[in-house]
């Protein structure tokens, strides 16, 4: 089974990053169906499921199926590069009731909805379930689940003005390729239709994917959902370790960021990361930009920050002869 998206003139300009909170937010009830292919998440699950007791469980647990699938109507293209979740949750609420049953049944089956989908104001009650979720168990942890999908966007766009579209697609997943102007992804699950991009397709990170994704209806504006990168270091605390050559030129401390910085990243990932506060990082941060060591550039709310190409041939030599 496969997807193709086709691209042609101004399409392959038209491939644009974008970040989507409501995307997470639902994308991430795939971990209460299926906990054991999310290893790296389950120090957050764990705290999740201490927490069910206060959430609209039942509800939320019938908005993914068996196979992991979530009604496209949840999952829609984001319109912005991050746009806020109660921007996203206020559309929702707009959803016109014939797709919002549609779209369930067709996850659903014949079988016929659940009980706790049926009924009157099904939407407005999938709508508070959701910011109910969000208010507890994500809005405590967003600014580093933000910092990381901002840091894997910024790698793509380098990738793309270094390598091209083709090897930045071919490293989304390796269920992903771009083959001439057709993009073909291969899902896991029975999707097979082929359309054309239409000027837009919106590439999503998400943290709640194996490989990617497209929408379950080839009606719905293109979209490839696919892993994010960094996730393993999204719950733990990193140490510093740094080459002694390299930590004795210019300390420890910033030659540890160095060696964090191969990929880009913002100084709240950074303080997340690494188990200090954001004022600390902030101040190595400024002394190496000083040096000529780091460059940095804003994308959306954040500052991202990656090593110059001074500072790439400073930690290569380092390491080098540390070897």
């Amino acid at each position: 089974m496969v997807v193709r998206y086709q691209l042609a003139g101004q399409d392959l300009g038209g491939v644009r990053f974008a970040i989507s909170p409501l995307n997470e937010l639902v994308l991430s009830l795939h971990a209460w169906r299926d906990p054991g292919r999310y290893p790296l998440h389950l120090p957050w699950i764990r705290e999740m499921w201490r927490l069910r007791d206060r959430l609209a469980a039942d509800l939320l647990l019938e908005l993914v199926n068996d196979d992991l699938w979530t009604p496209d109507f949840l999952t829609p293209r984001p319109w912005s590069p991050l746009t806020p979740l109660e921007d996203e949750l206020a559309v929702l609420r707009r959803t016109a009731s014939e797709v919002v049953d549609r779209d369930l049944r067709l996850l659903h089956g014949p079988g016929g909805l659940p009980a706790a989908l049926r009924g009157a104001g099904v939407l407005d009650r999938i709508v508070d379930a959701l910011t109910g979720y969000w208010e507890l168990c994500f809005a405590p942890h967003w600014p580093r689940m933000r910092a990381l999908l901002e840091g894997d966007v910024t790698y793509r766009g380098r990738e793309i003005a270094q390598n091209g579209l083709a090897d930045m697609f071919a490293g989304l997943a390796d269920r992903v390729r771009l083959v001439g102007d057709t993009v073909e992804i291969f899902p896991r699950s029975h999707l097979h239709y082929t359309r054309p991009a239409n000027g837009c397709l919106t590439l999503v990170p998400s943290m709640w994917t194996t490989s990617a994704a497209a929408p379950i209806g080839p009606d719905e504006p293109p979209m490839i959902i696919y892993r994010a990168r960094g996730l393993g270091t999204l719950w733990e605390r990193q140490p510093l370790p740094a080459p002694g050559a390299l930590a004795g030129l210019i300390g420890a401390h910033r030659a540890g960021l160095l060696i964090q910085l191969a990929t880009p990243a913002s100084s709240t990932e950074l303080a997340v990361r690494l188990g200090v506060t954001a004022t600390a990082v902030n101040q190595h941060l400024r002394a190496l930009r000083a040096a000529g060591l780091l460059v940095s550039a804003r994308h959306g709310r954040s500052v991202l920050y990656r090593r110059s190409d001074l500072a790439d041939r400073l930690v290569g030599n380092a390491v080098g002869g540390a070897q």
